[in-house]
């Protein structure tokens, strides 16, 4: 399996790997990655590798067999050979957006507590969609809610808890399209807030700010629908 270092630490922007093996699609399977693979909504990271000899920039990174990580280049060019160290080097300004965005999304779902059906998150931008038979009738009071709980700077942590743990508090979970990662015996958990201002608690393995105040001021836009019950929400940082 490939150490998941952003999952240990969302800050870091570089770190060394080994490359692995390459995938029939020519990625680079590497032994730890610093770059977030695509997953729950959340694009994989992009960046460079840089080793002895040579430079590749790195488009994005993906999830492949026997939980590992390849990176994909961003375009047909030499590649470091299996076994070569490497510098992993993120683009940390999208990375830090994405994290900003995947954050204020966890709030969004504490201004709105229904059922979340999808969502996706950009690098200036996200949406969820909601089991929301009707649309809400003051768009702009859950924007100055979803302000306001990131103006109080709460804290981001994380915990885990066993699939057992899990089952046996479904409420934990607010989707309803997609069940959080099981079968390896543990499960994460991203905390918002910490004793009586804990505001948030569900599964989730994307990466987030440290507090809610570096989300910056976001904006929710326009609300759509999309089927009988289902509405789209999307917000936008400022």
């Amino acid at each position: 399996m490939t150490e998941l270092l952003f999952r240990d630490d969302a800050y870091l922007q570089e770190a060394e790997a080994t490359i692995l093996a390459y995938t029939p699609e020519g990625g680079l399977v590497v032994d730890r990655s610093v770059f977030y693979a695509t997953a729950g909504g959340q694009p994989g990271d992009n960046g460079w590798l840089d080793w002895d000899g040579g430079r590749l920039a790195i488009a994005t990174a993906v999830k492949v067999e026997g939980g590992r990580i390849a990176l994909v280049p961003a375009e047909a060019a030499a590649m470091p050979p299996v076994g070569a160290q490497v510098l992993q080097r993120l683009d940390w300004g999208r990375r830090h957006r994405h994290m900003r965005v995947h954050t204020a999304l966890h709030l969004l779902s504490v201004v709105i507590p229904l059922p979340v059906t999808g969502g996706q998150i950009g690098a200036e931008r996200g949406r969820l969609d909601f089991d929301m038979p009707d649309p809400p009738s003051d768009i702009a009071a859950l924007d100055a809610a979803l302000n306001a709980l990131i103006d109080r700077d709460l804290t981001v942590t994380d915990e885990w808890i066993t699939d057992a743990e899990l089952l046996a508090n479904p409420g934990l979970v607010k989707t309803m399209s997609v069940m959080p990662p099981m079968g390896q015996g543990r499960v994460r958990l991203v905390r918002i807030g910490q004793g009586t201002d804990l505001i948030d608690l569900q599964p989730c393995g994307g990466t987030h700010v440290a507090r809610t105040a570096e989300i910056g001021r976001v904006e929710i836009g326009k609300i759509e629908k999309k089927g009988r019950q289902n509405r789209r929400v999307s917000l936008t940082l400022l």
